[in-house]
């Protein structure tokens, strides 16, 4: 029901103490204690209105307010999980869930036991580590967490008196549904900051042990280490986990489009982070007024009280993820009667001991504890590193390895967006990306009415030129050289090896703006995961240092396509109707299109070649027939829509492609050629036994599976977070797909393509006459993971059947919502 929004202050009391508004749900809309008992107390005053699908527009005199209101929604909406969370921040899992139980970081693959997981928080995300980030956080910061913490509180003080029965049953009766506390929000932060560097090694910082007595040197060369690897993976080094081969599992696809690619004249910004649907990397949708000068709507990852990615009526930014690395390893060089001595100038010094104990629930409901001594180094923290089961990063008798995390010691993060949320003007949020630098993983793209298109990976990065990684260089340094390009391996004996500093940068250690990539163009910019290089393949980046990202080479099939979807649109020969350039409505026709860069390059070559053959021989030698699989493949459409049939097939075949080594002429007898980066490399090999033998593969596992070859993809992609099977549309990043829904960690033949990960918040911004922003988007997953909740499935419905949510921001839209409910918190501040 809709309920007018109410201002006279004694009007408020006099309702409120009369009961005269009960909601929709029989609690009363006005959600706190006000009274003549508390005359003279500061409070916390803010209104919520909720529109359809639960998108919260919270109106706060003060940002201490807003927080309160925005922890308060954020737990009605998902507080098992923040609650989750918070056990992790703490080092608490094994104490409440088992120490056995498994801890997972889908957003940067990290996964281990509850046992790792609390010693590795413990020693990273310490008070002493958090401090820096609270006490150089803006006054706005400060109020927002306060605020946060208690309203998120609020609502848990609700759930214990028994109301929103049937609500959160997961957790409202366990012993683990516990108050968060203000440290626990910068723990939060912290976690945030690091999730792209310290927190990827959880094992390896939680498990780093000096050797034991006796165990000798065990140093094994970088050429040894790089053939067990390859012995280990088959070749297919691509295979290793983040740094070594893979890429982080988050990804993201934006545009910034100006007046000389729009249609329309105006500008426009699409924006589409890919991130887990599974804990708290989702991203949630809010609306923010703070006062009369600070209004913004977007999206921000659970437990942070702004927005991450958004707009208003005075510009629009997205992220994607970052190529630049946010670390950096060290060598130490051991005293050979001590392992916990490093040599730094000529001298033994010595490790810092960190004794960490951690509480460990038992089966039969007893605790007990465990205690480990952890080290660190000036640098930060020690740690191992396998892959494949090879030691790469091994603690020695002669040799240790420690990691310098320069965001662990980015206090600037939360300003960062704070100040952006209340930034005056376009040209302010540019001005504010590179003074205050404290983004801490991901590129910016932005536009404002009127505005060009900006691109800048303008963030946080150790600032170690390549002269310097190359002076620095260890014997291991090839490992990462031919692995990992741009992440250096220094020696941690020299002064001379440590980070360097710029004068435009606001901290020592990181690369100021100056040394940077940034781009301003009168038409079109973007990003979908690749380096700088090509944000406009007219204007390309180059000259900066290998740490931030690479330059000449191949990309990967996503950016081609991402790229090929703008210069199709520019000269008209997408086939899409009437004139070139983009409107919001091919903008989005095309964004969620479902087609693949890997069909538009290879299938005419499979169809043209291998289909001719009755039979292929697979992999374990056996004769596979391709007559059925071909007839099905000749007739698909090419893309990931719910009702295109054969996709399937593709998709198998492309994951055993993608694997296989890039260079001409293993892959492609078409090379690739930096004059032609969108274009190259091309022409599939046909005759290459390996791509045969990966089409027949293919045609094994579907005949392995549950579904004909002649299945649509909506009945096998569907939504792996559900309480029932939503179809989801769109594709792999490694076949080349934008439109990006993804089963990774899932075996097809037995479960199909449950998605868990891909396309997560969307939106599309332009600026109608009057200046005010026209967005429209989905949360792909919808607001809430509570079952019970009116929210925990209606928008992915909506986003299955591709019908656009507007995202109500003007007065006059929110009022005529539909679904609007509304409810003021008021509350004494603590």
């Amino acid at each position: 029901m809709n309920k007018k929004r109410l201002t006279i202050p004694g009007l408020l009391t006099t309702l409120l103490l009369s009961g005269c508004l009960p909601s929709a749900d029989g609690v009363s809309p006005f959600r706190g204690n006000v009274g003549a008992d508390n005359a003279g107390k500061t409070h916390y005053q803010a209104q919520v209105r909720r529109t359809s699908f639960g998108i919260p527009h919270i109106e706060a005199r003060d940002f201490a307010s807003m927080g309160y209101a925005y922890g308060y929604v954020q737990a009605e909406d998902n507080l098992c999980l923040l609650a989750e969370d918070t056990l992790t921040i703490r080092g608490l899992r094994s104490r409440y869930l088992g120490a056995e139980g498994r801890y997972t970081i889908p957003s940067n693959g990290a996964a281990t036991s509850n046992r790792e997981a609390d010693f590795f928080w413990r020693s990273v995300a310490t008070d002493e580590a958090t401090a820096p980030l609270r006490l150089n956080s803006d006054p706005e910061v400060l109020e927002a967490s306060q605020g946060y913490v208690d309203g998120f509180n609020r609502y848990l003080e609700e759930i214990r008196e028994g109301k929103h029965p049937d609500r959160h049953l997961a957790c409202r009766d366990q012993d683990w549904l516990m108050p968060i506390e203000t440290a626990d929000m910068y723990r939060r932060y912290f976690r945030l900051a690091v999730l792209a560097s310290s927190s990827v090694f959880v094992d390896g910082i939680a498990k780093a042990a000096p050797p034991l007595p006796g165990e000798g040197n065990g140093e094994v060369s970088a050429e040894a280490i790089l053939d067990q690897l390859e012995a280990a993976t088959g070749g297919d080094t691509g295979s290793l986990p983040f740094p070594l081969g893979d890429e982080l599992p988050i990804g993201s696809n934006m545009y910034g489009i100006a007046d000389g690619a729009s249609r329309t004249g105006e500008s426009m910004l699409f924006g589409n982070p890919h991130f887990p649907w599974e804990k708290t990397e989702r991203l949630y949708l809010a609306h923010l007024k703070v006062g009369e000068d600070t209004e913004i709507m977007g999206a921000a990852l659970y437990g942070l009280p702004a927005v991450l990615i958004g707009f208003n009526d005075k510009l629009a930014w997205s992220h994607t993820v970052s190529t630049a690395y946010r670390f950096t390893l060290y060598e130490l060089t051991l005293n050979p009667a001590d392992p916990t001595q490093y040599l730094f100038e000529g001298e033994f010094i010595e490790m810092q001991p960190q004794e960490i104990t951690i509480e460990v629930l038992l089966p039969d409901g007893s605790i007990e504890t465990e205690t480990r001594t952890l080290y660190r180094s000036h640098y930060g923290p020690m740690l191992e590193f396998e892959a494949a089961g090879v030691p790469v990063l091994n603690w020695t008798s002669a040799k240790a390895y420690t990691l310098r995390d320069a965001n662990a010691e980015n206090d600037r993060l939360l300003n960062q967006f704070f100040r952006w949320n209340q930034a005056d003007s376009f040209e302010d949020f540019v001005e504010l990306h590179a003074s205050v630098l404290g983004v801490p993983w991901v590129n910016t793209v932005a536009t404002g009415p009127g505005k060009p298109a900006y691109y800048g990976d303008v963030t946080v990065v150790p600032n170690v030129p390549d002269s310097k990684a190359q002076a620095c260089a260890t014997g291991l340094s090839p490992v990462f050289d031919q692995l990992a390009p741009g992440l250096p391996l220094l020696d941690g004996a020299r002064a001379d090896c440590a980070w360097d500093s710029d004068p435009d940068a606001p901290a020592a250690g990181i690369f100021g703006a100056g040394n940077l990539p940034t781009l301003v163009r009168d038409d079109w910019v973007h990003n979908c995961n690749d380096s700088y290089w090509l944000s406009n393949p007219a204007q390309p980046l180059t000259g900066f240092a290998a740490i931030i990202g690479d330059e000449g080479t191949a990309r990967s099939l996503r950016t081609r396509k991402c790229m090929q979807q703008v210069i199709q649109r520019l000269d008209g020969s997408d086939g899409l109707p009437g004139a070139t350039g983009f409107d919001l409505a091919n903008l989005q026709q095309v964004v969620l299109d479902s087609s693949l860069m890997s069909e538009q390059l290879a299938r005419q070559t499979v169809l043209d070649n291998l289909c001719l053959l009755p039979g292929l021989v697979a992999t374990d030698g056996s004769l596979v027939a391709t007559g059925e699989a071909c007839a099905v493949l000749a007739g698909w459409d090419g893309s990931h829509n719910l009702d295109s049939v054969g996709g399937h097939i593709w998709r198998e075949f492309w994951r055993d492609i993608d694997a296989l080594p890039v260079p001409s002429p293993t892959k492609w007898l078409q090379p690739f050629s930096a004059s032609d980066p969108v274009n190259t490399p091309a022409r599939l090999n046909p005759a290459d036994p390996l791509v045969t033998a990966a089409f027949a593969d293919a045609i094994q596992r579907v005949e392995a599976s549950p579904f004909d070859f002649d299945t649509a993809m909506g009945e096998m992609q569907v939504s792996g977070i559900h309480d029932r099977a939503i179809p989801v549309f769109g594709g792999e990043g490694f076949e080349g797909a934008f439109t990006i829904a993804s089963s990774r960690g899932s075996d097809f033949v037995s479960a199909g393509y449950p998605v868990r990960y891909g396309n997560s918040y969307i939106q599309t911004v332009t600026w109608d006459a009057q200046g005010q922003p026209v967005a429209e988007g989905f949360v792909t997953y919808s607001q809430a993971t509570d079952p019970a909740s009116p929210y925990f499935s209606d928008m992915t419905e909506q986003y299955a059947r591709k019908e656009w949510i507007r995202f109500p921001f003007t007065e006059s839209d929110i009022r005529s919502d539909p679904q609007l409910v509304e409810f003021r918190l008021n509350a004494i501040k603590r």
